[in-house]
């Protein structure tokens, strides 16, 4: 796998198993470099994966073709700017998987010419298996395009998504997606106890119904409405739980949920402009 070399400004768990994907996949470590504040993170990045790391996030940076942003938006602003001599000496490939955080703002903080790709992983990432969307300023070429790419895709697959207004709404979908689901794990779980089930015997239910139900969907290329429908007998037991949540709104709920998500990723790039 040929990838740049890559400055990960950030050690925390995304960067983590972004940089365990790397090496997973043949990236040598010696082109990885983690500018991290956290002594304890650095060495076991070090240990872990025998990458370069640094507590100067200048120093890192100088070492990488291509910077990853991984930290929180809060601080972004003030790294970046921290960053804009070497940014504009340098003019590395920017990617960055801050939520809420726009091109506009990266570039004004770093310098307008320089190539931005926003990212937004989720966590199952941590597994390999996450999904990525990504969106690319015009002024990333095709080269960056594919580094990105591989570097991304080395934590599960990608979307690319032209409209970059919309990366609030992949926040929304799969960015905060795993804890909608792992919200229905647990109310499903306390279902089945109160209903008499032993604990360890509703866990095991409801974990491998959630994982076997997201296999269908991936490997039949069903939709999610004809799997449902192939489920729900005439007058069963699945129709009695079905016609539940819908009379209690439940489209409209997630509707709602997935709005109040994309509006807090916009909040959180107004609030660091």
């Amino acid at each position: 796998m040929t990838v740049e070399s890559i400055t990960f400004i950030g050690g925390g768990n995304m960067a983590r198993s972004l940089i365990a994907g790397l090496v997973r996949q043949g990236v040598p470590a010696t082109q990885i470099h983690v500018a991290e504040p956290v002594a304890a993170l650095r060495e076991a990045l070090a240990a872990d994966f025998g990458v370069q790391t640094h507590d100067n996030a200048a120093e890192a940076a100088a070492q990488g073709q291509t910077w990853l942003l991984a930290v929180k938006p809060q601080v972004l602003r003030e790294v970046c700017q921290s960053l804009q001599a070497l940014a504009q000496a340098q003019a590395p490939l920017v990617v960055s998987i801050a939520a809420g955080i726009t091109s506009a703002q990266l570039q004004r903080w770093l310098g307008d010419a320089l190539p931005v790709v926003r990212a937004m992983p989720n966590t199952p990432a941590l597994l390999g298996a996450g999904v990525t969307g990504l969106y690319a300023t015009p002024a990333v070429d095709a080269q960056q395009h594919a580094q990105a790419e591989r570097v991304l895709a080395s934590a599960g697959r990608t979307v690319w998504i032209e409209d970059e207004a919309l990366m609030d709404s992949v926040t929304a979908v799969s960015g905060s997606g795993p804890a909608y689901v792992f919200l229905l794990a647990e109310a499903m779980e306390a279902a089945g106890i109160a209903q008499g089930l032993p604990a360890d015997a509703a866990r095991a239910l409801v974990v491998q119904t959630l994982l076997g139900a997201s296999r269908m969907l991936d490997e039949t290329g069903e939709s999610p409405a004809e799997l449902r429908r192939r489920v729900t007998s005439p007058n069963g037991t699945t129709q009695a739980a079905i016609e539940s949540f819908q009379a209690d709104g439940f489209e409209a709920l997630v509707a709602k949920a997935l709005q109040a998500a994309q509006q807090r990723g916009r909040a959180l790039s107004a609030a660091n402009d």
